[in-house]
C-alpha cells in the first residue's frame, strides 16, 4: 500500500512586485514565504467556507438537524441574565 505524501507541492507565478511584498510581510512576522502564503490561503479558505449560506445535506442528515432545532433550549441563567439588561439603543 502507498502512502501519501507529508508535503504536496502547490506552484504559483507571482509578479516581482507581488513577490516582494510577500516577502516584506513574511518577514515582519518572522515567518517564511511558505508559511506566510499557507497561513494566509489557509485563513481565507476558512473564511470563505465560513461564509457559505447554503448547505447541501441528504434527507437523513436534514431531518437530524431539524430534530436539534425543534429541541426546547436548556436552562442558561447566564443567557437569562443576558437578555435581561436593556440593549444601549432603548
Amino acid at each position: 500500500m502507498r502512502t501519501q505524501p507529508k508535503e504536496t507541492p502547490i506552484n504559483i507565478r507571482a509578479k516581482a512586485f507581488q513577490r516582494e511584498l510577500i516577502d516584506h510581510a513574511a518577514n515582519l512576522h518572522s515567518k517564511t514565504r511558505t508559511d506566510f502564503i499557507l497561513d494566509a490561503a489557509c485563513r481565507a479558505a476558512e473564511e470563505a467556507i465560513l461564509d457559505q449560506r447554503h448547505f447541501f445535506v441528504n434527507d437523513e442528515k436534514y431531518r437530524a438537524f431539524m430534530q436539534m432545532l425543534e429541541q426546547p433550549l436548556f436552562d442558561n441563567a447566564g443567557f437569562k441574565k443576558l437578555m435581561g439588561y436593556k440593549a444601549p439603543w432603548e
